[in-house]
């Protein structure tokens, strides 16, 4: 095959002359301060999974004591891959270490790495800190050798550095040359207000890159102006080593720097993958797609159809022309393979299209299947149907194998539900206060034997857990350590018919998390649905034998 300009060797397999670039999210912090979107410590967990995944060298967790959240996060050392970060300011003015307790909550976080949050900006000195020049740049350097003697990695995010460089770069490099020179490791230009243009974030860390080594360089992009990802890439052209941003480009206002797209361009576009190598496999970089999705549906959002690289829409045609082309060669009308990134080629006059990402799944869950087995193909009918339907796959994995072993003839059939039904009693309680009683009936079918099994809840769809769970005969045992952990609801269109979506997350004893899907017109008929194969990958999980 004739080779074209956009295709691609393996991006782990360039020269070494590359330089490590490192990739820092932030999704957990800045992400966090997108309206309409508060993480509790459940989804912060599982995002963090989402990103060790993914091969991330830095995970900001949040603000240590900022709040119950973000203070429960940093209680205790959390295992994976990527450095842990906590985030906070630097020391006040007029305060010593030892007397700052915000410092403090930063410096006792159980955390690898502590990045600090400094004004570089003489404007912002003044007006929001209220102290002298000189004063902020003491709090910077204090801030960075308290946590270097704390045993952490010190890093610096300084605030509005291109607008403050603008108005007085002398200043602005001060302030970088400052938390260098006190050992920082990291010292992160930021683009506070995102109003930065790409060749101006160009020529400015040019600039920095002559006092301060690129190797110990960040960028931080907001996308005010729809820049962020250029502006990061443009700081890597000028030297900078290391990029913040978040998934799927959330953050406060328009939102950061969106990692899924940085990392497909910096591993897949020569310009980049040529001279700079990151964290991300191969392997990490085929399950962007899915992470992505995954990401937006803990949100409780749509995924965006059209968003580069991992949208449904990024590698779909409907010209004829470009279809016909595409059947050809697919590199007249695709930049990069869709499958380096996990996504799929959508060619509408072709029925093909998913079979290969179908089949990684289940490879993925541990089911051995063979390509040419003809029950692959009623199964990618069968997803395909049901996410019309409003399931989303992506976000539920254990569904998803529930639903594949079911297709390839695995038993999966550990027990019956014959019927079920929940009640809701509004009432008094002693003290004379109105309350809400839920009560659910569960009837199940074991080995021929009919169980019923009644249980209380706060609310419908906990009554209906209780029930459930409270005896599954045989199989009670392994189930005694199972724990429902999170539950979204989704409605997915308008009027008094609309289809709701229900995600539920579980986990057990050995800290390991699923989760599953139940859509139908009913919220507790989805919930159930979701809660039923939550019990069932349960028990698969465990080796139990219907």
């Amino acid at each position: 095959m004739t080779t074209t300009p956009t295709q691609t060797a393996d991006p782990q397999n360039r020269a070494s002359r590359r330089e490590r670039l490192y990739l820092y999210d932030t999704t957990l912090r800045d992400g966090a301060q997108t309206p309409g979107i508060d993480f509790s410590l459940e989804d912060k967990l599982a995002i963090i999974a989402m990103l060790d995944e993914l091969g991330i060298d830095f995970i900001e967790g949040g603000y240590p004591g900022a709040n119950q959240t973000d203070t429960a996060l940093f209680a205790e050392p959390r295992e994976m891959k990527a450095s842990f970060s906590a985030f906070g300011m630097t020391r006040r003015p007029g305060r010593s270490v030892s007397n700052d307790p915000g410092l403090q909550d930063l410096l006792q976080a159980k955390s690898d790495a502590v990045c600090f949050v400094a004004k570089s900006w003489d404007y912002h000195v003044e007006v929001a800190l209220k102290t002298s020049n000189e004063e902020n740049l003491a709090c910077i350097s204090d801030s960075v050798a308290a946590a270097i003697a704390a045993g952490k990695q010190a890093m610096v995010d300084c605030e509005h550095f291109f607008d403050g460089y603008k108005a007085n770069p002398a200043y602005a490099l001060a302030c970088a040359q400052a938390a260098h020179d006190a050992g920082a490791r990291w010292v992160n230009l930021c683009d506070t207000n995102g109003g930065t243009l790409p060749h101006e974030i160009e020529q400015i860390v040019q600039a920095v890159c002559e006092q301060v080594p690129g190797s110990h360089l960040g960028i931080h992009a907001h996308n005010d102006t729809e820049q962020a990802v250029a502006n990061s890439l443009a700081a890597v052209r000028a030297g900078a080593r290391q990029i913040q941003g978040t998934l799927n480009g959330i953050g406060e206002r328009c939102g950061n720097a969106n990692l899924v797209s940085l990392i497909p361009t910096l591993m897949l576009k020569p310009a980049y993958a040529d001279l700079v190598k990151t964290g991300t496999t191969a392997h990490g970089l085929e399950r962007l797609t899915h992470v992505s999705r995954a990401f937006d549906e803990l949100l409780n959002r749509a995924p965006d159809r059209q968003a580069p690289y991992v949208g449904e829409s990024a590698f779909a045609t409907k010209a004829g022309i470009h279809a016909s082309a595409l059947l050809k060669e697919p590199e007249t009308y695709e930049h990069v393979s869709p499958q380096t990134i996990g996504n799929i080629r959508r060619v509408l006059v072709s029925d093909q299209a998913g079979k290969s990402n179908l089949i990684s799944e289940i490879e993925r869950a541990g089911i051995s299947v063979d390509k040419s087995d003809p029950r692959l193909d009623t199964l990618l009918r069968d997803v395909k149907e049901r996410e019309t339907a409003g399931y989303a796959y992506d976000a539920a994995p254990a569904s998803f194998q529930i639903l594949a072993r079911q297709a390839l003839g695995s038993a999966t059939n550990f027990f019956e539900v014959d019927s079920f039904r929940v009640s809701v009693e509004h009432r008094h309680n002693a003290k004379g206060e109105e309350t809400s009683v839920a009560e659910a009936v569960v009837k199940t079918i074991i080995d021929g034997k009919r169980i019923m099994s009644v249980g209380e809840g706060n609310g419908p769809i906990n009554a209906l857990d209780t029930a459930l769970r409270k005896d599954l005969g045989k199989f009670q045992d392994l189930i005694e350590d199972l724990e429902l952990v999170d539950y979204k609801v989704r409605i997915l269109n308008g009027g008094t018919g609309a289809i709701t979506r229900v995600l539920i997350e579980s986990r057990d004893r050995t800290g390991e998390r699923w989760f599953t899907i139940g859509v139908s017109p009913n919220i507790v008929d989805a919930s159930f649905e979701a809660l039923i194969d939550s019990v069932t990958y349960k028990l698969l999980k465990e080796g139990a034998a219907s």
